[in-house]
């Protein structure tokens, strides 16, 4: 599937959602390309996985922010890599550093950056351990088991949706609450 057809296809899938996230976040190793960047020489050319671009361009033309939130040892690779692939002015936001614990200092970061607050955002990860510790946060994520493509999109998009929806209830049940709170101090 071309990137055209794959750029389609996405913004077809997020048509379909009436909450989007302000900000989506990609880790790049096994995310958003299929390699280490530390087992990499920048002279090589690297490549995204098949369906990376495409979506990446769909989220883009829908206004939709993204950031990158990366562990890896050798930035500056990454970096070569990410203006070799014409994608840098993709990004809003770029965390790329190496970190021995998850990526919380990376959020961190890219929230004071963007001021987008985590339970706006979105992220794509294929590390469990990252994911956890990102969604005890609040921000919705995802874990990728080969790349970024349409389903984690779709996954990613339902699965935000619904946590959202989740919290604007809450935050209904809550304005009720201390509107007409039930006072159990009262004299009877």
């Amino acid at each position: 599937m071309g990137d055209e057809k794959v750029k389609e296809e996405a913004l077809q899938i997020i048509g379909v959602f009436q909450v989007l996230p302000r900000l989506v976040v990609f880790d790049l190793d096994y995310t958003l390309w299929p390699f280490y960047c530390e087992c990499r020489s920048k002279r090589e050319m690297p490549s995204l996985y098949p369906h990376a671009k495409g979506i990446v361009h769909a989220l883009k033309d829908k206004g939709i922010d993204m950031a990158i939130a990366s562990r890896s040892p050798t930035a500056d690779i990454a970096e070569t890599f990410i203006n070799k692939l014409s994608i840098k002015s993709m990004f809003v936001a770029q965390e790329i550093f190496s970190s021995r614990n998850d990526k919380t200092d990376h959020f961190q970061r890219i929230r004071s950056r963007t001021g987008v607050p985590f339970n706006s955002m979105l992220f794509f990860d294929d590390e469990n351990r990252n994911i956890q510790a990102v969604s005890k946060m609040g921000v919705t994520s995802i874990l990728v088991g080969n790349g970024v493509n349409l389903g984690a999109l779709r996954e990613g998009l339902t699965k935000f949706s619904e946590n959202w929806n989740m919290v604007e209830k809450n935050k209904q049940k809550w304005k009720k609450f201390s509107q007409n709170p039930e006072s159990s101090d009262k004299k009877e």
